[in-house]
C-alpha cells in the first residue's frame, strides 16, 4: 500500500489547482480546433490518445522516469534537462514545458527539497517532466503512480481546453477522460523499461499545430 502522506503530496502536486499555469496552454489544440481536426468527442479522444501513445505524452513519461531514477545524480539530471529542451519541436512547445517546469519548481519549495533548487541554479529553463520526475524520486513517491498521474493531468488539461474551445460540455469532457484511462495505464506500463533512445514523436500533425499556433490570428491560449 502506498504511503498515505506521499499519496497526499502527489495529489497536491498534480491537482489542477497547483500553480503551474497549465490552464494557459493548449499544446497546439487551439489550432486543431480552428482547422476542424477536433470537432467532437470522437475526434478529441483520438487526438489525445495519439499524443499519449505516440507523441509528447509518451516522451514526457520516459523523461520523467529517467529523471526519477537519476534524482541523486546531478550530472545525469542536467543532461536530461538539455535533452528535454532539445526534444521540443517548436518555440511555444518549449515555452509550455519550461513555463510549467519553472513554476512547479517554485511552488514545490513549500516541501523544502534541494534537488530542484540545484537544477534551477544551473538551468534557467526547467522542463516540467524532468522537474516532476526529479522531485518525485527525491521524495520517494511511487514511480508508477507519478507517471500515471502526470499523464492523466496532461490529458485532463487538453480536455479542459477543448471544452472551452469546441465547445464541449463538461459531461462530454469527462467521458473522454474516462475512455482514456486504459490508454494512460498502457503507456505507463509500456514506458517502464524505455530508454532515452526510445524518445520521439510520430504525432506530426500535433507538432505542426504547435508551430501554426504561433501565428494564429485569434488565440486564447499561450500554446
Amino acid at each position: 500500500m502506498a504511503d498515505p502522506a506521499l499519496a497526499l503530496r502527489l495529489l497536491a502536486w498534480l491537482s489542477p489547482a497547483f500553480p503551474t499555469g497549465a490552464y494557459a496552454y493548449s499544446h497546439g489544440l487551439e489550432w486543431a480546433v480552428e482547422t476542424g481536426d477536433i470537432i467532437d468527442e470522437t475526434t478529441l479522444f483520438a487526438w489525445i490518445a495519439d499524443l499519449l501513445q505516440h507523441g509528447s505524452g509518451r516522451s514526457d513519461a520516459i523523461l520523467l522516469r529517467h529523471a526519477y531514477r537519476a534524482h541523486a545524480k546531478p550530472e545525469a539530471l542536467s543532461d536530461l534537462v538539455e535533452l528535454a529542451l532539445a526534444a521540443q519541436p517548436s518555440r511555444e512547445r518549449r515555452a509550455e514545458a519550461t513555463g510549467q517546469g519553472n513554476a512547479f519548481a517554485v511552488a514545490t519549495r513549500a516541501w523544502d527539497h534541494a534537488v530542484l533548487r540545484d537544477l534551477q541554479a544551473q538551468h534557467s529553463e526547467l522542463p516540467y517532466a524532468v522537474a516532476v520526475g526529479a522531485l518525485a524520486g527525491a521524495c520517494g513517491l511511487d514511480e508508477e503512480l507519478t507517471v500515471a498521474g502526470v499523464l492523466q493531468g496532461f490529458a485532463a488539461n487538453l480536455i479542459s481546453a477543448a471544452v472551452r474551445l469546441v465547445p464541449l460540455g463538461q459531461t462530454t469532457g469527462l467521458a473522454v477522460l474516462a475512455r482514456l484511462e486504459p490508454t494512460i495505464l498502457a503507456v505507463t506500463a509500456q514506458t517502464s523499461s524505455a530508454t532515452l533512445d526510445d524518445l520521439g514523436s510520430f504525432c506530426f500533425r500535433s507538432d505542426i499545430a504547435a508551430m501554426r499556433h504561433e501565428t494564429q490570428y485569434t488565440r486564447l491560449f499561450r500554446s
